[in-house]
């Protein structure tokens, strides 16, 4: 992966505060609340704030990022928060997850460079067990107007790193939808995420 896309990173979550805040996604939030505990994982994972947010729920969580500051402050967290949470560096293909593995995935602000996103994806609904469940909020390309009179929203600011529904559809084939929609939505997550946003929700079960 590109040395500019990891430094990024590590300048980002190299910063004392937290950049998306230590309060979970509340679209995850809220769908992890319908859900048996069982084993998830969080991919692009960042600081740990949704990661640490399940394993309080009970369940047992694996997170990967490519950032070794990102790692360091979601370890930090869940230590204070007084829970485990299993976290990898590195890239997917290299970090040993098996084929259905786990009972959900949650690709929350998942946007992995256009080159290899759609490769992830794919892989990720390897790892997936039938049944299982992909939830999922990213920047839909509708986002970049939203970004352009608010920067402080936070988000990709080139095209082809945001999502459509029909992309999204390619990816992940053979699922049940339960919930697939572009909305907007007012986001306060830590300084990172501050304003009006255009997003996908997506929330669907592996058949």
């Amino acid at each position: 992966m590109a040395s500019d896309w990891l430094k990024m990173w590590d300048t980002k979550f190299g910063q004392k505060e937290y950049a998306y805040g230590t309060h979970p996604n509340d679209y995850l939030k809220e769908k992890l609340e319908t859900l048996p505990a069982g084993s998830i994982l969080f991919p692009a994972e960042g600081e740990g704030r949704n990661a640490v947010y399940a394993a309080q729920q009970g369940w047992q969580v694996s997170a990967f990022d490519i950032s070794e500051a990102g790692q360091q402050k979601a370890l930090r967290l869940a230590e204070k928060k007084q829970v485990s949470i299993d976290y990898k560096l590195g890239e997917l293909d290299k970090l040993g997850y098996q084929p259905e593995q786990f009972d959900a995935i949650a690709l929350i602000y998942a946007h992995f460079p256009p080159t290899i996103r759609s490769g992830y994806h794919k892989l990720l609904h390897s790892y997936l067990k039938k049944g299982g469940t992909i939830i999922f909020e990213g920047f839909s390309k509708d986002h970049l107007e939203y970004k352009k009179k608010n920067p402080s929203v936070g988000g990709p600011g080139n095209l082809d790193s945001l999502f459509s529904m029909e992309e999204l559809q390619s990816d992940f084939t053979d699922y049940e939808i339960l919930e697939l929609k572009k909305t907007t939505v007012e986001l306060n997550e830590g300084d990172g995420h501050v304003g009006t946003g255009s997003v996908i929700r997506f929330f669907a079960k592996k058949k």
